[in-house]
Order: structure tokens, then C-alpha cells, then sequence
């Protein structure tokens, strides 16, 4: 026997849990305008061409982030540590306003910071801005790549959870 959502059921909350057993790495995304550096958790990324390197993220359309991005150029691609849910809480807009931010640095890269201790980093050109329902569907053409020296695992997003690798 199945267990199929009933057609009457199919919404965006049923929605959401059935995507969410696609587990995912989760990144912070991070752009440059005016000389200031704004980042936004992102596990909605995906590689998309080998030639030429081309790689997406979805933003909502509503969030104040896209707004930002529209007006620059480029963004970078932050591959987060699994000791680092914090950051991902953080640049989620989940962490408690009385809360102290947790700490991080970003070092200047070429179309947005880079979050040090990240285990990679993608710089990327805004190649396009495509239509996808309520989220931008934003198309970057690869201009960089980063990758830690020290080898560590990647945080992972399954279920509406934090998991962390299983050796």
C-alpha cells in the first residue's frame, strides 16, 4: 500500500515536507552593495552547467535580500561546516534579537564576502533573473572557486532538521 498525499491535501506545508526528504547541503549567500556585505541561508542551490559553469539559487521575491541582489552584480556561494547551524540560523533570520550574532568573519571576495571557515566558495556573475512563482530563480555564471584546506563536513538540511554525516 501506498501513502500517497490525497489530492485534496497537496498545499505548500505538504508540499514543503515531502521536498524536505531531499536532503541538502545548506550555504550562506552573500552580496555587495554600497560596500556592505548582506547574506541569507540558501539550501535551494544547484549546479547547472559544465560549459559554461553556471550555478542557481532561489530567493523569495518578497525578501528584502533578492531586493539587495537585484541592484548588484554578482554573489558568492558559501558552503557551510556542520558545526556551523549557527550561521545558518543567523543569516536565516532565526536567531533571537537579544542574542549576540555568532561569530564569524567575512574576507573580500570578488561579488561578495566570504565567510572564513567556509569548506568552499563559489563567486559568481548574475548572468539572469528567472520567473519561478514567488521566488527569483538566479542564474550565476562561475567567475571563482574556493575550497578549504583542512577537510570537514559539510552541514546537511533533511526533514526541517540539522544532520550531520554518518561515518
Amino acid at each position: 500500500m501506498t501513502n500517497q498525499v490525497e489530492e485534496n491535501q497537496i498545499n505548500s506545508r505538504a508540499f514543503r515536507q515531502v521536498m524536505g526528504l531531499f536532503a541538502t547541503g545548506v550555504t550562506v549567500v552573500t552580496t555587495t552593495l554600497h560596500g556592505e556585505i548582506y547574506g541569507m541561508t540558501a539550501n535551494s542551490v544547484t549546479s547547472v552547467s559544465l560549459d559554461p559553469l553556471l550555478v542557481l539559487i532561489c530567493v523569495q521575491k518578497e525578501a528584502t535580500w533578492g531586493e539587495k541582489l537585484r541592484q548588484t552584480s554578482g554573489f558568492t556561494i558559501n558552503i557551510l561546516a556542520e558545526d556551523r547551524a549557527d550561521l545558518s540560523n543567523y543569516f536565516a533570520g532565526l536567531w533571537p534579537a537579544e542574542a549576540s550574532a555568532p561569530d564569524f568573519e567575512f574576507e573580500p571576495w570578488l561579488s561578495g564576502g566570504r565567510l572564513r571557515g567556509a569548506l568552499g566558495g563559489v563567486a559568481c556573475e548574475i548572468d539572469q533573473f528567472i520567473e519561478g512563482g514567488d521566488h527569483w530563480i538566479v542564474m550565476g555564471r562561475v567567475v571563482d572557486l574556493y575550497r578549504a584546506d583542512s577537510p570537514a563536513n559539510p552541514l546537511l538540511f533533511y526533514g526541517g532538521q540539522y544532520h550531520r554525516l554518518g561515518s
